[in-house]
């Protein structure tokens, strides 16, 4: 399997998933991918340049700061001063209500994919990705205070939701530190989740607005280590059924793919070893990775 997806790497990769993968599989050093990292940071101390694929240009945005953020954070370095940096960028795009927005006005005049929205007003998914890694990595930052605010509010007032928003949730509801609210609000959406069948248990999913055929999530998609409060929401049969999905999910040329669009070609090529090595960091996280 680590073979496979090797030589999928090397075939296809961009610099900072090669990188990545020498860090995570082969024990490669962190400075490496670090350096590979920031050449995707703005001196406003946002990142963009398509370090998230579905957003072009060279803008920074709040979902490649949530990238960043993400790749810090597996280095050991999630409350470093990079991270500082983007909670200064984040102010300055920062709506009245403590919110972010999916797309900044900014990404308008570049390349984007069709749902990286351009909102004029907070949204839950970026804020609450963002605010649950600063947490996880206990970022003091005066962003954070507001952006927290923000995320409880939304959370608790999810009645409806879709997937990407209730995950988003959920990663917020992992590290924030009040843990007895959290952990009310994790069951909560847990059920809300169940509820409106957005999750692939085996049964019918119901079908959100805007999302393509076959973009449905698994359990893993909530639940990407054993801490994670939403595998709670899932009995084992389910969450072993996920996890036998995603080992069966590898290719021939060793990689996986991915459920949603490739809205321009070269996402393709870019999401693909993102996955691939998601797939395998997820498979390790739950003892799934065969020794190789």
């Amino acid at each position: 399997m680590i073979e496979e997806a090797r030589s999928f790497v090397w075939h296809h990769a961009r610099v900072l998933e090669q990188r990545r993968f020498e860090f995570l599989f082969d024990g490669g050093p962190v400075e490496p991918v670090l350096h590979a990292l920031l050449a995707y940071r703005n001196a406003d101390g946002g990142f963009g340049h398509a370090l998230e694929p579905d957003g072009r240009g060279p803008n920074s945005q709040p979902l490649h700061v949530f990238s960043a953020l993400s790749r810090l954070d597996e280095l050991g370095l999630g409350g470093s001063q990079h991270a500082l940096d983007a909670c200064d960028f984040l102010t300055t795009v920062t709506f009245p209500d403590g919110g972010v927005p999916t797309g900044v006005r900014a990404s308008a005049d570049h390349p984007h994919s069709p749902w990286w929205a351009i909102e004029d007003a907070g949204s839950l998914l970026p804020t609450a990705l963002i605010s649950g890694l600063l947490h996880k990595n206990k970022v003091d930052h005066p962003w954070l205070t507001r952006a927290t605010e923000f995320c409880w509010d939304r959370v608790e007032g999810l009645t409806k939701t879709h997937p990407y928003e209730a995950n988003a949730a959920a990663r917020f509801l992992d590290h924030v530190p009040d843990r007895e609210r959290a952990e009310a609000q994790m069951a909560r959406v847990g059920g809300l989740v169940r509820e409106q069948n957005l999750v692939d248990l085996g049964q019918p999913i119901t079908e959100a607005e805007g999302y393509s055929a076959g973009e449905v999530h698994q359990p893993t998609d909530f639940v990407p280590e054993p801490s994670s409060l939403a595998r709670q929401w899932f009995s084992d049969a389910e969450f072993d059924r996920a996890l036998d999905k995603v080992a069966a999910g590898q290719q021939e040329d060793g990689g996986w793919t991915f459920g949603w669009p490739s809205w321009t070609p070269g996402t393709k090529y870019e999401w693909g070893p993102i996955v691939t090595i998601e797939s395998l960091v997820l498979l390790r996280n739950f003892g799934r990775l065969p020794a190789e």
